[in-house]
């Protein structure tokens, strides 16, 4: 049975040349950055390039990269630096109540030590509205922390607007962005968007699990998430995991090459399948559309999506009914969105990668009508 991959917002193959790049640290040119023999000041050597490189397909300089093993610690990471850069400021955080895991516990767990934190809820669509930041912004907050693409609808966030917002009202608020969902989807900087902080992760675009990178804007006063023998600048010790960090620059720089081209047929791929879906599957309902080219959130009211998930993976197709770190879980964004049980309950999330074809996409249109024919609705 051939399989069908439609979870690319959960993680992707690593694509050959990462791959090729990751076996040749591991094999040959393994030696540990920090020793002073040459295998270890070759690997040093080849750390600053894939750090280059990184920051090339980000927008920034190299000096503003700073390694880490996910995302998830990258967005940790930034929120721990953005409270304790401002301790002095106040002790307000405005984020979304459709962020990633990774931000709102963060958050939840500063609460806990005296915070108020504000989550922005979004309108039908997923979208945050931009007046609602302004009208939650106070002189005490010290961090806003906003996502660019959510991973569940693919709605683009205004997180340049935000930066504006924070502009205009002259804030000491430090503009974080968690970029996971967008980066090497859309095109970006941390400039343009005007973040402080942002994370991007290496498995969501071809890299190898395991890596990440947080952007920390030049001139910001950085403290160490890890203490030890000094690695990256002395903010994050721990030998370097080089196999995944050349993997990961090897996938930035074949990404970003191709990201124009990516996005323009990620987009007629997404616009065939929601023709071709409305057509042949009765009673779905079209959540989100999604603004970014690679995710679209769709239900099948009266149809558990766990069921209909397990159905279509023993066909070959695998996708997933939202963020694969819920596990089954309710999803905290389609309640943030005020849909109804019905709609919730049978949320799918499809997500393209650049070798998804139609022709898969006419299989997982045959597949979801034969779903509604053959599972047990459990009413609508």
């Amino acid at each position: 049975m051939n399989t069908i991959y439609l979870d690319h917002a959960a993680t992707t193959r690593v694509l050959p040349e990462a791959a090729q790049a990751a076996l040749q640290v591991m094999t040959q040119d393994y030696g540990n950055p920090s020793s002073l023999h040459h295998l270890g000041v070759q690997a040093a050597k080849e750390v600053a390039g894939h750090r280059a490189e990184v920051a090339a397909a980000l927008g920034c300089k190299p000096e503003e990269i700073y390694f880490t093993s996910c995302g998830t610690e990258g967005d940790n990471w930034a929120i721990s630096l953005a409270v304790h850069l401002g301790r002095h400021k106040g002790k307000h955080i405005i984020t979304t109540a459709v962020e990633h895991a990774a931000v709102l516990e963060p958050c939840k767990a500063l609460e806990l030590q005296g915070y108020e934190v504000t989550y922005l809820h979004p309108d039908a669509t997923g979208h945050i509205r931009i007046e609602d930041l302004e009208a939650a912004l106070r002189p005490d907050t010290v961090l806003v922390s906003m996502m660019l693409v959510n991973n569940e609808t693919g709605a683009i966030q205004p997180v340049a607007e935000a930066a504006q917002v924070l502009k205009r009202h002259k804030s000491a608020a430090l503009l974080h962005c968690d970029a996971v969902q967008g980066f090497l989807k859309l095109p970006f900087t941390p400039k343009s968007l005007g973040a402080d902080l942002l994370t991007v992760s290496g498995h969501k675009i071809g890299g190898m699990k395991g890596v990440g990178a947080l952007y920390i804007r030049s001139g910001l006063r950085a403290v160490p998430l890890l203490r030890g023998g000094g690695q990256e600048k002395g903010l994050r010790s721990g030998t370097e995991a080089t196999p995944q960090i050349a993997a990961f620059a090897a996938a930035c720089t074949a990404g970003h090459q191709a990201l124009d081209q990516h996005r323009e047929y990620l987009s007629g791929l997404k616009a065939y399948t929601l023709e071709k879906l409305q057509a042949e599957v009765p009673g779905l309902v079209v959540v989100s559309q999604g603004d970014a080219p690679h995710i679209l959130a769709i239900s099948l009211p009266g149809y558990p999506s766990q069921v209909v998930v397990r159905y279509l993976s023993d066909k070959g197709i695998c996708l997933s009914s939202g963020s694969a770190c819920h596990k089954g879980k309710a999803s905290h964004v389609y309640a943030a969105m005020n849909l109804s049980k019905a709609v919730r309950d049978g949320m799918l999330r499809i997500s393209f990668g650049p070798e998804n074809t139609r022709e898969e996409i006419d299989a997982l249109a045959e597949a979801l009508h034969s779903a509604t024919k053959e599972l047990i609705s459990m009413g609508r």
